[in-house]
């Protein structure tokens, strides 16, 4: 299942191993590059090695091979660099969310980044436009629905301006009329994302390319809708067929 070449890598794993302490290997020699501007579905089973692979991106678990980020090796020097780089969405959003209001909430990020104050109110102003939430600017976050607070949690990473988004189950929990405006705002999006999901109907409709992990190895990495119509494939790997 081979994929489109492309020119300019923002991400690059090479060769990556990783295991917790109670010796449970999680990642078995992980390969893989994104291009700049995919849009990329991480698939499979719990404990395929998902989760294990995106907080290896940002360097909050520390594996044995390389990874590189725009062209950085990730390293303990660059650590604050590369995790400005990779913004990473958590599953559940009260994960992200912590001050009192929405502004505060999307403010957190560029304020620690010692921004004048200026350029952080354009931050927080193009972010919550970017998740279409402008008028919830002083709005009380704790107060919002699941939906609400998962396009604000992203604007909280927007406002950092990473080069690539990493979102963790970014539909589950969501209603239908939520799914369908969180799907259509990622669309929108310009900008590179690796999404790990077991919605198998946004894989198919948001995401050309996926990434298929089982047992801590990639087992396929092509065209999603290849990968879709290969039923027997899905089946061993603990995928249902959309």
């Amino acid at each position: 299942m081979d994929i489109m070449e492309c020119d300019g890598d923002i991400v690059k794993v090479d060769d990556l191993h990783f295991a917790y302490p109670d010796e449970h290997v999680a990642l078995r020699g992980v390969s893989f590059n994104l291009c700049v501007g995919e849009k990329v579905a991480l698939v499979g089973p719990n404990g395929a090695g998902k989760s294990t692979l995106m907080l290896q991106l940002n360097g909050i678990l520390d594996g044995r091979g390389g990874i590189e980020i725009g062209g950085m090796r990730l390293s303990r020097d660059n650590l604050p660099v590369i995790r400005s780089m990779v913004g990473l969405v958590f599953q559940n959003p009260d994960d992200q969310l912590f001050s009192p209001t929405v502004f505060e909430d999307v403010a957190f990020g560029p304020l620690h980044m010692g921004l004048p104050e200026d350029e952080v109110f354009a931050r927080v102003d193009a972010a919550l436009e970017a998740v279409r939430m402008s008028s919830y600017r002083d709005r009380l976050s704790h107060h919002l629905s699941v939906g609400e607070k998962k396009r604000i949690a992203i604007a909280t990473v927007l406002s950092m301006k990473p080069k690539i988004l990493i979102l963790d189950e970014p539909s589950a929990g969501l209603d239908p009329r939520a799914r369908r405006t969180l799907i259509n705002l990622l669309r929108d999006l310009p900008i590179t994302m690796l999404i790990s999901t077991h919605d198998m109907r946004m894989v198919q409709e948001l995401l050309p390319r996926t990434i298929v992990m089982d047992d801590g190895r990639i087992v396929a990495d092509g065209m999603t809708q290849e990968i879709l119509e290969d039923e027997n494939f899905l089946n061993e790997h603990g995928l249902e067929k959309p």
